[in-house]
């Protein structure tokens, strides 16, 4: 079959918040002197068909990108009215006044996925060309070596990588600029940082897990605009996580726990300790006559300023989550990613009025001068403080936040990469879980289906292993096989044939494209690639 190609003047690769405000941002700059060719790629079904709702959202970067969003009826309605922060212990629980990081005044919860799809009608308005159901597989290279675009997946293969029916090939999208914004732990973003030693001279890049669901409570449990965050049990002291509790509207609550990806022992089940929180007793009662609406998964970056990488690379730069602008702290990253789209548009229209083209390194100036830069500076080092424990972590985060005003004269440093810090089962504590009850806790394989996924059954499966025998060799010999634990959906699973040998079974169908396994896999033998475009995970009937 003949290769498809396009050309245009800047390809986006990714249609979230930080994508979709640089198209807008670039159409804005564009004019009949000098129009623009933009085109947004996206592997969803349609733009925003990742996203569960329950957003904490700061409007900051919005009211800059599109002052008059209000007018225009975007998808921006409830106000956060009260915040809370508890401390827990196994059945007790302490209220804290809410640190300076967690305030939310002038924010709003709503429905991440809602807003984007609000955003692509403004881009498209403008102008801007979406394509969805598009998986990237490729980064194309010029002769020298200079990003000159990407290429779309392969669809139609079966298991064996042989064309079917319906089998069509990728489309070649050039363009002068390329900007990647994937999210967490993009595969493209991975392979470019590789390649042009993104990471180097910089502290590793940390992550975590962020599990939620979305449930519909009665009305008399329900407090439109709360906002709840905990920390402490059910995780030990030495591993860091938070939970989140947000109420929404139309008795809808959202809540959820992330579990930083730096823990050690590996019979820790993230899903399991997420299932154990909601019966705590300052959680259970909200939930209680509820009904479970929807499930989520996925990775989110916890290496702060310390980790942000070289943001530039020949052709192109990182945007969003795909460089790790979350703000730990606040667990709020959709402003960062906004703001940082639209600044890399000013940098990338620059050097399309250039014949010579512009100097890319322009874009980190251009965050260190801007408002993301003091705000991920003020909570640096919140996050590294955790290493010490709870309490110690807790102490410092007051000292950082009410004395020093985050201005402190260090910076902690970052921890070691995440697939670095497993201890050997031997020396590991099992830990037993409780079986689920059906109503406020429910196991992987329920919780898969309310996620919406769906997976072609014969194609290639998307979990690659670079080597098929590490996993009963080192994970399951070592380790006691973590993948069985660290994966949210039961994707990995020990079977023993009839002469008693193990292997590792892979149940691609049911992965929701957390990217955990990428991160957490102690030999780096898992490598999460995108499967065909439209599949995975799908929120957008909520």
């Amino acid at each position: 079959m003949q290769q498809k190609h396009k050309e245009y003047d800047v390809v986006i690769v990714g249609a979230g918040p930080a994508g979709l405000s640089a198209a807008i941002k670039l159409a804005q700059l564009a004019s009949q002197q000098h129009p623009l060719k933009i085109c947004v790629l996206d592997k969803g079904p349609e733009v925003g068909a990742h996203i569960i709702p329950g957003t904490v959202f700061d409007p900051t970067a919005l009211s800059e990108l599109i002052p008059t969003w209000q007018v225009k009826k975007a998808p921006i309605h409830t106000a956060v009215t009260r915040n809370e922060f508890i401390v827990l212990s196994e059945k007790k629980s302490i209220r804290l006044s809410s640190l300076l990081q967690m305030k939310n005044k002038g924010h709003y919860l709503i429905n991440l996925g809602l807003l984007t799809r609000w955003m692509a009608e403004q881009a498209e308005s403008l102008g801007v060309e979406i394509c969805t159901g598009l998986s990237v597989t490729e980064v194309l290279f010029d002769n020298k070596g200079r990003v000159s675009g990407v290429k779309t997946g392969e669809i139609g293969l079966d298991r064996e990588g042989h064309p079917k029916k319906n089998h069509q090939a990728g489309t070649e999208i050039k363009a002068r600029y390329t900007l990647l914004a994937e999210g967490c732990r993009g595969s493209l973003t991975k392979m470019i940082s590789e390649k042009y030693g993104l990471q180097q001279n910089k502290s590793p890049q940390t992550y975590g897990i962020a599990l939620k669901e979305l449930w519909e409570v009665p009305a008399m449990q329900h407090r439109m605009g709360t906002v709840t965050h905990t920390i402490g049990w059910p995780l030990e002291n030495q591993t860091y996580g938070k939970s989140f509790v947000y109420h929404l509207e139309n008795n809808h609550v959202a809540i959820g726990l992330i579990v930083g990806l730096d823990y050690k022992n590996p019979y820790l089940d993230p899903f399991q300790e997420f299932q154990r929180l909601k019966h705590h007793p300052a959680i259970q009662p909200l939930l209680e006559g509820g009904k479970r609406i929807a499930f989520s998964a996925n990775a989110v970056t916890e290496g702060g300023l310390q980790a942000l990488p070289k943001l530039y690379f020949p052709g192109g730069l990182l945007i969003g989550g795909s460089a790790g602008f979350l703000n730990v702290a606040k667990i709020k990253g959709t402003h960062t990613a906004m703001k940082s789209g639209m600044l890399a548009a000013e940098v990338v229209f620059d050097g399309l009025l250039r014949s010579r083209g512009s100097e890319l390194s322009y874009f980190e100036r251009k965050v260190k001068e801007s408002w993301i830069w003091d705000e991920l500076k003020r909570t640096r080092n919140i996050r590294p403080a955790f290493r010490f424990g709870l309490w110690p972590g807790l102490l410092y985060s007051a000292l950082d936040a009410y004395v020093f005003r985050g201005l402190a004269p260090w910076t902690i440093p970052s921890a070691k990469p995440n697939h670095t810090t497993l201890q050997k089962a031997a020396v590991s504590k099992p830990i037993e879980y409780p079986k689920p009850d059906g109503s406020i806790s429910f196991d992987k394989l329920s919780s898969v289906q309310l996620s919406n996924t769906h997976h072609e059954e014969n194609q290639p499966n998307h979990l690659k292993l670079v080597n098929p025998e590490i996993p009963i060799l080192v994970n399951l010999a070592l380790y006691d096989a973590p993948e069985q634990r660290y994966c949210p959906t039961q994707v990995y699973e020990i079977v023993r044939n009839s002469l008693d040998i193990p292997q590792l079974q892979i149940h691609a169908k049911n992965c929701v494209h957390c990217k955990i396994c990428d991160i957490k896999d102690p030999t780096q033998n898992i490598q999460w690639t995108p499967p065909q475009g439209g599949e995975g995970p799908n929120y957008s009937k909520i």
